[in-house]
């Protein structure tokens, strides 16, 4: 079976070609064909040696894939052959609330990877796709699009006729774009491009915000709402802007953390703002397949179509990772298996 696997610590150059031996489906496995494999940041950090890995070793990398049902192993009952299926981020997270047995095992960081020909995966693990979306759109489901629904639906209880704030044009912050959109929510988007900007306002990004001619870019947030604040910030950015971010919510306000690509994880909270705000912070991690399962829905009843950067052949792997880590994207890295 070919795959490809990274040593974790030894950056985007370790990741080579391997071939793997082809294993028996024990009760509740399912065998899927993968046919596309969507990239994260966080695919970066387990490169770099700064995201957690289980063992030793090079890794098969990759978390979000989208395939077809080849072979179902005995017990199977929630697909069969021929089903088009995603990878839910944590197979263990069907439904409720985040907790440490649900999100103990993961794709890509040791064990099993979504970078391969074959998946071998519980079936408590997959959701059926959109069946509008190709493929390459599905893969982005699992990481990207869970974690947007989650950051502005569930964590942040957005409604329609609120304002979100996005910070860049990454893979989340575009899909949380097209659903605050598709759900009336009213969004503010900061980039360093303006030619970024001009497609995600072709996207119905209703305030664009260059970062880099406006430094202080909180203030054109509270201009833009009226010196109220947004009631949800999308934080990406981490210690480079966590700050900002929690100038530019609103009373009663959310910040949902999800990343730190900007200066790092490591931060100082102001609590200050925070506090005489009464506004609150949430850390975002993923999702749960419910969540999957509802954002597949929106996105099949609004026909939705995730935004595709650039799709790679699998012979391309490492110019895909290092594209992303490039920052040049707007939207989603995806490998073609």
């Amino acid at each position: 079976m070919h795959a490809y696997q990274i040593t974790p610590g030894a950056g985007i150059v370790s990741l080579e070609h391997v071939v793997l031996p082809k294993r028996e489906l024990q009760h509740s496995e399912v065998r899927v064909k993968v046919r596309a494999v969507a990239l994260n940041y966080r695919d970066l950090m387990v490169a770099h040696g700064s995201y957690p890995t289980s063992g030793e070793g090079a890794v098969v990398p990759g978390s979000d894939a989208a395939g077809e049902v080849v072979e179902v192993g005995p017990g199977v009952a929630r697909v069969q052959v021929g089903d088009r299926v995603a990878t839910n981020f944590f197979p263990a997270w069907v439904d409720g609330k985040v907790a440490p047995e649900k999100t103990a095992v993961t794709l890509g960081a040791g064990g099993a990877g979504a970078l391969t020909e074959e998946l071998v995966i519980h079936e408590d693990g997959l959701s059926a796709v959109p069946a509008h979306l190709s493929f390459e759109e599905a893969a982005t489901l699992t990481c990207a699009g869970v974690t947007a629904w989650n950051a502005l639906f569930v964590e942040g209880s957005l409604k329609a006729g609120d304002t979100v704030l996005l910070l860049g044009t990454g893979g989340v912050s575009i899909w949380a774009l097209q659903l605050a959109r598709a759900a009336g929510v009213r969004t503010i988007i900061t980039s360093s491009s303006d030619a970024k900007l001009e497609r995600a306002h072709a996207l119905g990004a209703d305030v664009l915000i260059n970062y880099r001619k406006t430094p202080e870019w909180q203030e054109a947030v509270l201009r833009a709402t009226g010196g109220k604040g947004v009631d949800l910030v999308l934080e990406v950015g981490g210690q480079d802007t966590l700050a900002r971010s929690i100038a530019s919510v609103a009373m009663g306000g959310k910040v949902a953390a999800i990343g730190g690509l900007g200066g790092g994880f490591e931060t100082s909270i102001q609590l200050l703002g925070l506090v005489v705000g009464g506004k609150s912070m949430s850390g975002i991690y993923v999702g749960s397949r419910k969540m999957q399962e509802d954002l597949s829905r929106l996105v099949s009843q609004r026909n939705i179509k995730p935004v595709l950067d650039s799709v790679f052949d699998i012979h391309q792997a490492r110019a895909a990772y290092q594209h992303l880590a490039s920052g040049n994207h707007f939207g989603k890295v995806v490998i073609r298996v």
